[in-house]
């Protein structure tokens, strides 16, 4: 993670929820397919904190091989795009033009300010879901919040209804809120298709003086 995180998530760290989270994850560890990799757990923090343009929330890493790198909706270089991802990637190209990319790593964004941030962290292989209520949704919840009272413009993109759930921790006089279907091809067609999430995000950064993302 970026050291400018390092003082907000070890406060997280130290809270009573998540010493019983990590104990249930060192078990799940240790005796089941867990992903993505310890290491890459808390890789939705490499964008420094005091740079962040852009919020993006997702449900749950992808339960597939190799797939899960700790970024929401991404996947490691050289992995075939989850049906998600080439929706996303599509509507980009619908959207703004950007082209379709050789690959699904996700760093390009984080790069430039966007926190590609899971509702829960982890998930156990095949199991969609298989994590929530295990305490992940407070340590996210609480992340929200920090970033929602200590910056002042910040646009968040809310896929689906993990997502959109949030929607209440966030000051809509402060950020700026965009939200709609996921991008699943179970909902794609009910709403994310077409929403132009990445246009509208653009211009409001444009709108607070600050430099849109490349999509």
């Amino acid at each position: 993670m970026h050291p400018s995180w390092k003082p907000v998530l070890q406060s997280e760290f130290e809270q009573p929820y998540f010493k019983s989270l990590s104990e249930f994850l060192s078990d799940a560890y240790a005796h089941k397919t867990i992903y993505p990799p310890k290491q890459q757990v808390f890789s939705a923090f490499i964008t420094d904190l005091h740079n962040i343009k852009v919020v993006i929330i997702g449900q749950d890493p992808y339960h597939g091989p190799r797939q899960a790198n700790g970024l929401a909706f991404s996947v490691h270089r050289g992995i075939q795009l989850p049906p998600s991802l080439r929706n996303i990637f599509k509507e980009a190209h619908d959207d703004v033009g950007a082209p379709i990319p050789p690959d699904g790593d996700l760093t390009r964004w984080a790069e430039q300010g966007v926190l590609l941030l899971n509702n829960t962290l982890t998930v156990e292989a095949h199991l969609a879901g298989s994590h929530r209520g295990k305490g992940w949704e407070i340590f996210t919840e609480h992340i929200i919040k920090y970033l929602n009272e200590n910056r002042p413009h910040l646009v968040f993109i809310l896929w689906g209804r993990d997502a959109r759930g949030k929607k209440p921790l966030i000051d809509q006089s402060k950020h700026y809120i965009i939200e709609s279907a996921h991008p699943s091809p179970l909902s794609a067609h009910n709403g994310f298709f077409g929403s132009r999430p990445f246009s509208k995000c653009n211009e409001q950064l444009n709108k607070w003086g600050y430099t849109p993302i490349k999509w």
